[in-house]
Protein backbone atom coordinates (compact mmCIF):
# COMPACT_ATOMS: atom_id res chain seq x y z
CA UNK A 1 0.00 0.00 0.00
CA UNK A 2 0.97 3.57 -0.62
CA UNK A 3 2.09 4.83 2.69
CA UNK A 4 2.37 8.38 3.98
CA UNK A 5 6.18 9.45 3.87
CA UNK A 6 6.81 13.03 5.68
CA UNK A 7 9.04 15.26 3.70
CA UNK A 8 8.40 13.39 -0.05
CA UNK A 9 7.63 15.50 -2.44
CA UNK A 10 6.66 15.62 -5.87
CA UNK A 11 9.19 15.59 -8.62
CA UNK A 12 11.54 13.97 -6.05
CA UNK A 13 11.04 10.07 -7.25
CA UNK A 14 9.45 10.47 -10.78
CA UNK A 15 6.11 9.35 -11.70
CA UNK A 16 3.86 6.32 -9.70
CA UNK A 17 0.53 4.73 -11.34
CA UNK A 18 -2.39 5.00 -9.35
CA UNK A 19 -5.88 3.55 -10.81
CA UNK A 20 -7.98 6.48 -9.97
CA UNK A 21 -12.02 4.71 -9.70
CA UNK A 22 -15.54 6.48 -9.73
CA UNK A 23 -18.81 4.94 -9.79
CA UNK A 24 -18.54 1.65 -11.97
CA UNK A 25 -15.52 3.28 -13.59
CA UNK A 26 -11.35 2.52 -13.40
CA UNK A 27 -9.36 4.49 -15.25
CA UNK A 28 -5.33 4.17 -14.93
CA UNK A 29 -3.11 7.06 -14.55
CA UNK A 30 0.08 8.41 -12.64
CA UNK A 31 0.83 11.30 -10.58
CA UNK A 32 4.40 12.39 -9.01
CA UNK A 33 6.10 10.82 -5.84
CA UNK A 34 5.04 12.80 -3.40
CA UNK A 35 1.23 13.57 -4.55
CA UNK A 36 -0.94 14.21 -1.87
CA UNK A 37 -4.45 14.86 -1.68
CA UNK A 38 -5.00 18.20 -3.59
CA UNK A 39 -3.11 16.44 -6.79
CA UNK A 40 -4.96 13.35 -6.22
CA UNK A 41 -8.80 15.58 -6.47
CA UNK A 42 -7.11 17.34 -9.69
CA UNK A 43 -6.79 14.06 -11.19
CA UNK A 44 -9.76 12.97 -10.67
CA UNK A 45 -11.50 16.22 -11.62
CA UNK A 46 -9.42 15.68 -15.10
CA UNK A 47 -10.14 12.07 -15.93
CA UNK A 48 -14.50 12.32 -14.17
CA UNK A 49 -14.90 16.38 -14.30
CA UNK A 50 -17.67 15.47 -16.79
CA UNK A 51 -19.87 12.98 -14.54
CA UNK A 52 -18.86 14.34 -10.86
CA UNK A 53 -22.02 16.60 -9.62
CA UNK A 54 -19.75 19.38 -8.05
CA UNK A 55 -22.75 20.16 -5.55
CA UNK A 56 -22.19 16.47 -4.14
CA UNK A 57 -19.94 15.26 -0.81
CA UNK A 58 -17.53 13.28 -1.61
CA UNK A 59 -14.82 10.89 0.43
CA UNK A 60 -11.62 9.74 -1.29
CA UNK A 61 -10.94 6.30 -0.38
CA UNK A 62 -7.38 4.03 -0.71
CA UNK A 63 -7.48 0.51 -1.09
CA UNK A 64 -5.22 -1.42 1.49
CA UNK A 65 -4.08 -4.53 1.38
CA UNK A 66 -3.90 -5.69 4.47
CA UNK A 67 -7.63 -5.35 5.16
CA UNK A 68 -8.65 -6.44 1.21
CA UNK A 69 -10.91 -3.45 1.32
CA UNK A 70 -11.09 0.27 0.39
CA UNK A 71 -10.26 2.44 3.84
CA UNK A 72 -10.36 6.77 4.57
CA UNK A 73 -7.69 8.59 3.04
CA UNK A 74 -5.28 8.42 6.01
CA UNK A 75 -4.49 12.12 7.24
CA UNK A 76 -1.19 13.52 5.68
CA UNK A 77 -1.45 11.02 2.87
CA UNK A 78 1.23 11.04 -0.10
CA UNK A 79 1.83 8.43 -2.86
CA UNK A 80 4.76 6.72 -2.94
CA UNK A 81 4.15 3.48 -4.27
CA UNK A 82 1.76 2.13 -7.34
CA UNK A 83 -2.26 2.13 -5.07
CA UNK A 84 -5.72 1.97 -6.04
CA UNK A 85 -7.78 5.37 -4.89
CA UNK A 86 -12.08 5.75 -5.19
CA UNK A 87 -13.91 9.01 -5.28
CA UNK A 88 -17.01 8.09 -2.71
CA UNK A 89 -19.80 10.42 -3.02
CA UNK A 90 -22.05 10.29 0.67
CA UNK A 91 -25.62 9.90 0.85
CA UNK A 92 -25.20 10.92 4.76
CA UNK A 93 -23.69 12.64 7.68
CA UNK A 94 -24.76 11.47 10.60
CA UNK A 95 -24.10 7.63 11.45
CA UNK A 96 -25.21 5.14 14.61
CA UNK A 97 -23.12 2.05 14.88
CA UNK A 98 -23.95 0.19 17.79
CA UNK A 99 -26.14 2.46 19.55
CA UNK A 100 -23.50 4.93 19.49
CA UNK A 101 -23.63 8.36 17.55
CA UNK A 102 -20.91 9.31 14.99
CA UNK A 103 -20.36 12.53 12.90
CA UNK A 104 -18.94 11.46 9.38
CA UNK A 105 -16.21 14.33 8.28
CA UNK A 106 -16.90 14.84 4.28
CA UNK A 107 -15.19 16.80 1.92
CA UNK A 108 -16.87 18.98 -0.53
CA UNK A 109 -14.69 18.99 -3.72
CA UNK A 110 -14.02 22.79 -4.54
CA UNK A 111 -10.95 24.96 -5.64
CA UNK A 112 -10.08 27.61 -3.22
CA UNK A 113 -7.98 29.58 -5.96
CA UNK A 114 -5.92 30.98 -3.97
CA UNK A 115 -2.93 33.42 -6.20
CA UNK A 116 0.32 34.33 -5.31
CA UNK A 117 3.00 35.96 -7.48
CA UNK A 118 5.45 33.31 -6.71
CA UNK A 119 3.32 30.73 -7.64
CA UNK A 120 1.35 31.78 -10.63
CA UNK A 121 2.29 31.55 -14.45
CA UNK A 122 0.26 33.52 -16.85
CA UNK A 123 -0.68 31.34 -20.17
CA UNK A 124 -1.89 34.17 -23.02
CA UNK A 125 -3.06 31.91 -25.77
CA UNK A 126 -3.06 32.52 -30.12
CA UNK A 127 -3.73 36.34 -29.78
CA UNK A 128 -3.37 36.68 -33.74
CA UNK A 129 -4.11 39.01 -36.23
CA UNK A 130 -6.01 36.76 -38.48
CA UNK A 131 -8.08 35.71 -35.97
CA UNK A 132 -9.20 39.69 -35.45
CA UNK A 133 -12.40 39.74 -37.75
CA UNK A 134 -13.68 36.48 -36.87
CA UNK A 135 -13.68 36.18 -32.78
CA UNK A 136 -16.35 38.23 -30.84
CA UNK A 137 -15.38 41.36 -28.52
CA UNK A 138 -11.60 40.49 -30.42
CA UNK A 139 -10.88 44.00 -29.67
CA UNK A 140 -11.71 43.71 -25.85
CA UNK A 141 -9.88 41.06 -25.36
CA UNK A 142 -6.94 42.23 -26.41
CA UNK A 143 -7.09 45.41 -24.60
CA UNK A 144 -7.52 43.15 -21.55
CA UNK A 145 -5.28 40.58 -22.32
CA UNK A 146 -2.41 43.47 -22.71
CA UNK A 147 -3.72 44.82 -19.10
CA UNK A 148 -2.75 41.26 -18.01
CA UNK A 149 0.54 41.28 -19.20
CA UNK A 150 1.50 44.68 -18.01
CA UNK A 151 0.18 43.19 -14.37
CA UNK A 152 2.33 40.33 -14.77
CA UNK A 153 5.44 42.84 -15.66
CA UNK A 154 4.70 44.77 -12.64
CA UNK A 155 4.38 41.69 -10.52
CA UNK A 156 7.02 39.44 -11.75
CA UNK A 157 5.21 36.87 -12.36
CA UNK A 158 6.35 34.51 -15.38
CA UNK A 159 4.48 34.71 -18.90
CA UNK A 160 4.20 31.65 -21.39
CA UNK A 161 2.63 32.96 -25.11
CA UNK A 162 2.05 30.18 -27.77
CA UNK A 163 0.99 30.96 -31.74
CA UNK A 164 -1.39 28.78 -33.41
CA UNK A 165 0.31 28.37 -37.01
CA UNK A 166 1.58 31.83 -37.22
CA UNK A 167 3.02 30.90 -40.36
CA UNK A 168 -0.78 30.77 -41.90
CA UNK A 169 -2.81 33.40 -39.17
CA UNK A 170 -0.10 35.84 -38.43
CA UNK A 171 1.55 36.71 -35.34
CA UNK A 172 0.53 37.87 -32.05
CA UNK A 173 -1.04 41.12 -32.24
CA UNK A 174 0.91 44.32 -32.13
CA UNK A 175 -1.57 45.77 -29.52
CA UNK A 176 -0.31 42.80 -27.03
CA UNK A 177 3.31 43.73 -25.91
CA UNK A 178 5.01 40.15 -25.43
CA UNK A 179 8.24 42.05 -23.59
CA UNK A 180 9.63 39.97 -20.80
CA UNK A 181 8.12 36.82 -22.37
CA UNK A 182 9.06 33.72 -20.71
CA UNK A 183 8.68 31.54 -23.75
CA UNK A 184 6.72 32.61 -27.37
CA UNK A 185 6.16 29.56 -28.58
CA UNK A 186 4.32 28.39 -32.20
CA UNK A 187 2.09 25.32 -32.08
CA UNK A 188 -0.21 22.72 -34.06
CA UNK A 189 -1.61 21.48 -31.30
CA UNK A 190 -4.67 23.19 -29.92
CA UNK A 191 -3.48 22.79 -25.99
CA UNK A 192 -0.39 24.87 -25.17
CA UNK A 193 0.67 22.54 -23.16
CA UNK A 194 3.93 21.51 -25.31
CA UNK A 195 6.97 19.45 -24.25
CA UNK A 196 8.91 23.09 -24.45
CA UNK A 197 5.99 24.94 -22.07
CA UNK A 198 6.31 21.76 -19.73
CA UNK A 199 9.74 22.30 -19.37
CA UNK A 200 9.59 25.89 -18.99
CA UNK A 201 7.21 25.21 -16.09
CA UNK A 202 9.21 23.00 -14.72
CA UNK A 203 12.18 25.60 -14.16
CA UNK A 204 9.98 27.93 -12.29
CA UNK A 205 10.05 26.89 -8.87
CA UNK A 206 6.89 26.42 -6.93
CA UNK A 207 4.37 27.21 -9.68
CA UNK A 208 0.61 26.01 -8.61
CA UNK A 209 -1.59 27.83 -10.51
CA UNK A 210 -2.26 29.04 -14.09
CA UNK A 211 -3.81 32.10 -15.32
CA UNK A 212 -4.97 31.42 -18.97
CA UNK A 213 -6.98 33.99 -21.81
CA UNK A 214 -6.97 33.90 -25.17
CA UNK A 215 -8.78 32.31 -27.99
CA UNK A 216 -10.64 30.29 -28.85
CA UNK A 217 -12.66 29.25 -25.42
CA UNK A 218 -13.84 26.09 -26.44
CA UNK A 219 -10.98 25.05 -28.37
CA UNK A 220 -7.88 25.87 -27.56
CA UNK A 221 -8.29 27.11 -24.18
CA UNK A 222 -10.51 24.41 -23.15
CA UNK A 223 -8.41 22.16 -24.18
CA UNK A 224 -5.07 23.87 -22.62
CA UNK A 225 -7.02 23.61 -19.32
CA UNK A 226 -8.28 20.18 -18.79
CA UNK A 227 -4.58 19.24 -19.72
CA UNK A 228 -3.16 21.36 -17.10
CA UNK A 229 -5.34 20.35 -13.79
CA UNK A 230 -4.37 16.69 -15.16
CA UNK A 231 -0.95 17.62 -14.45
CA UNK A 232 -2.32 18.72 -10.81
CA UNK A 233 -1.98 22.92 -11.46
CA UNK A 234 -4.95 25.03 -10.52
CA UNK A 235 -6.54 27.02 -13.77
CA UNK A 236 -7.86 30.56 -13.43
CA UNK A 237 -9.82 31.14 -16.95
CA UNK A 238 -10.16 35.05 -17.46
CA UNK A 239 -13.27 35.17 -18.74
CA UNK A 240 -13.17 38.69 -20.30
CA UNK A 241 -9.89 37.83 -21.81
CA UNK A 242 -11.38 34.71 -23.43
CA UNK A 243 -13.82 34.68 -26.71
CA UNK A 244 -14.88 32.16 -29.61
CA UNK A 245 -16.15 33.25 -33.20
CA UNK A 246 -19.82 31.80 -31.27
CA UNK A 247 -21.25 33.08 -28.12
CA UNK A 248 -22.77 29.41 -27.47
CA UNK A 249 -19.92 27.75 -27.69
CA UNK A 250 -17.67 30.08 -25.41
CA UNK A 251 -20.79 29.63 -22.95
CA UNK A 252 -20.82 26.05 -23.03
CA UNK A 253 -16.98 25.93 -23.29
CA UNK A 254 -16.77 28.15 -19.72
CA UNK A 255 -20.01 26.29 -18.31
CA UNK A 256 -18.02 23.00 -19.11
CA UNK A 257 -14.77 23.85 -17.61
CA UNK A 258 -16.35 25.12 -14.33
CA UNK A 259 -18.18 21.87 -13.66
CA UNK A 260 -14.33 20.65 -13.46
CA UNK A 261 -13.07 22.34 -10.83
CA UNK A 262 -11.52 25.03 -13.16
CA UNK A 263 -11.94 29.10 -11.66
CA UNK A 264 -13.71 30.96 -14.03
CA UNK A 265 -12.85 34.73 -13.14
CA UNK A 266 -12.31 38.27 -14.53
CA UNK A 267 -8.79 40.31 -14.50
CA UNK A 268 -9.60 42.87 -12.03
CA UNK A 269 -10.61 39.81 -9.65
CA UNK A 270 -7.00 38.10 -10.81
CA UNK A 271 -4.53 41.37 -10.64
CA UNK A 272 -5.87 42.44 -7.14
CA UNK A 273 -6.01 39.14 -5.69
CA UNK A 274 -2.56 39.12 -6.53
CA UNK A 275 -2.08 42.17 -5.13
CA UNK A 276 -3.83 40.90 -1.93
CA UNK A 277 -3.30 43.96 0.12
CA UNK A 278 -3.71 47.61 -0.47
CA UNK A 279 -0.13 47.88 1.39
CA UNK A 280 1.42 46.01 -1.29
CA UNK A 281 3.96 48.11 -3.23
CA UNK A 282 2.63 47.36 -6.44
CA UNK A 283 -0.99 48.06 -5.35
CA UNK A 284 -0.98 52.00 -7.16
CA UNK A 285 0.26 50.67 -10.35
CA UNK A 286 -1.83 48.02 -10.26
CA UNK A 287 -5.18 50.00 -9.60
CA UNK A 288 -4.54 52.79 -12.21
CA UNK A 289 -3.87 50.34 -14.44
CA UNK A 290 -7.05 48.40 -13.64
CA UNK A 291 -8.58 52.13 -13.86
CA UNK A 292 -7.21 53.34 -17.24
CA UNK A 293 -8.25 50.15 -19.28
CA UNK A 294 -11.34 48.51 -18.15
CA UNK A 295 -13.39 48.06 -21.37
CA UNK A 296 -17.18 48.18 -21.23
CA UNK A 297 -17.93 45.65 -23.47
CA UNK A 298 -21.05 43.25 -22.45
CA UNK A 299 -19.06 40.44 -22.92
CA UNK A 300 -19.25 39.64 -19.32
CA UNK A 301 -22.80 38.87 -19.82
CA UNK A 302 -22.51 35.90 -21.79
CA UNK A 303 -21.07 33.80 -19.69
Amino acid sequence: MAAAEPGAGPGGGGSVPVLFCFSVFARPSSVPHGAGYELLIQKFLSLYGDQIDMHRKFVVQLFAEEWSQYIDLPKGFLVSERCKVRLVPLQIQDVHCHGKHYLYFFFQITTLGNLTPSSTVFFCCDMQERFRPAIKYFGDIISVGQRLLQGARLLGIPVIVTEQYPKGLGSTVQEIDLTGAKLVLPKTKFSMVLPEVEAALAEIPGVRSIVLFGVETHVCIQQTALELIGRGLEVHIVADATSSRSMMDRMFALERLARTGIIVTTSEAILLQLVADKEHPKFKEIQNLIKASAPESGLLSKV
